[in-house]
């Protein structure tokens, strides 16, 4: 579909995208990439395989194949792309769990409610389930709240790699990622820098997931400090530079200037402070950065940022602005430093 087509048909096409959703769903929920696979198969062996519906089957696979997840090369038989290869279970950097998560009944039920969000400006989710996101998550469906560390750890691995190559950390000692969850960046920088001393800090329950690498025993843990707190109420631990990577987006202006604030009194002065978001006005994938600014606002009340807009938060924050560095993936690095 392109600018030529009827712009009704258009909007139409918009209207049911969520059907795109679903059926991105449903193959993940089948194991549908795991069946099939170097070879095209027909529909017949591949629904056998998955104990659905062969007819059924043939109408999920032909709407994937339109948009490039699996491909029809005739006679009703079908063949791996690029994006379906992504949906096998082992497939290296796979999003198989990510396109669990974004079918997941919780996130139907609040992206029905985005009007809501919209007209207060506030998360729809303690609403529907009484509680935030992560408790719910963690406490109330821990099966889906692995499932949640999961996408997110595959999620942030390659981005993971993107920003170890793109932080610039010269003279540095010691690094504290916080909000760190697995600890998938951290362990990236301590192994590519054996210099570096790091801290992984975050909630207690969240570092029970934490890489084996950085654990007592692990193969980094004399490099590497595991600490458990809560940065919305302190953040003490002392580094030369601090990483929040994927977190600052999730909170609102009120919430990002309190724990910047918090960071600030811990912080020895000169130090630096990195985020690692995508930035509105400098993405080159809006697509994304604007449909995850949506999920942070229904979700959790937060939202993504421009540069501008991350500027007027440092300064607000008591930090001086240092600039923002593309990292050829979709975040970028927005930086700071604690004034003497």
């Amino acid at each position: 579909m392109n600018d030529d087509t009827p712009a009704p048909l258009r909007l139409h096409a918009l209207a049911y995208s969520l059907g795109v959703s679903a059926a991105l769903t449903a193959a993940a929920r089948l194991e549908l990439a795991d069946a099939l696979g170097e070879e095209p198969l027909p529909v017949e062996p591949l629904a056998a395989a998955v104990k659905a519906d062969a007819e059924a089957l043939g109408q999920l696979l032909r709407a994937l194949a339109c948009h490039g997840v699996f491909r029809d090369v005739g006679d009703g038989r079908y063949a791996h792309t690029e994006l379906s290869l992504l949906l096998r279970s082992d497939a290296p950097g796979g999003r198989r769990a990510m396109a669990l998560l974004a079918g997941a009944p919780f996130a139907w039920r609040i992206w029905a409610r985005l009007d809501d969000a919209v007209r207060t400006g506030r998360s729809v989710f303690a609403d529907e389930y009484g509680t935030t996101l992560f408790a719910h998550l963690h406490e109330a469906e821990p099966a889906l709240g692995a499932l949640f560390d999961r996408a997110m750890a595959a999620s942030g691995e390659a981005t993971a790699r993107a920003v170890a190559d793109s932080l610039d950390l010269a003279g540095a000692r010691v690094v504290a990622d916080i909000g760190g969850g697995r600890g998938t960046l951290l362990k990236v920088l301590l192994e590519r820098r054996p210099y570096l001393r790091g801290v992984l800090f975050d909630l207690e329950q969240v570092l029970a997931g934490a890489d084996a690498a950085l654990l007592p025993g692990g193969a980094l843990a004399d490099r590497c400090t595991v600490r458990a707190g809560d940065c919305h109420t302190a953040v003490p631990v002392r580094a030369d530079t601090y990483l929040l990577k994927g977190v600052v987006h999730m909170w609102n202006d009120d919430t990002a200037l309190a724990v910047l604030r918090a960071l600030v009194r811990s912080a020895p002065p000169g130090a630096r402070v990195v985020l690692a978001e995508q930035v509105l006005d400098q993405t080159a994938t809006p697509e994304i950065a604007t449909v995850m600014n949506l999920l942070m606002l229904v979700s959790q009340g937060g939202r993504e940022r421009t540069g501008h807009e991350y500027q007027d938060l440092f300064e607000r924050a008591g930090l001086t602005f240092g600039g923002i560095t593309a990292t050829g993936s979709v975040v970028h690095l927005v930086e700071g430093t604690v004034p003497a």
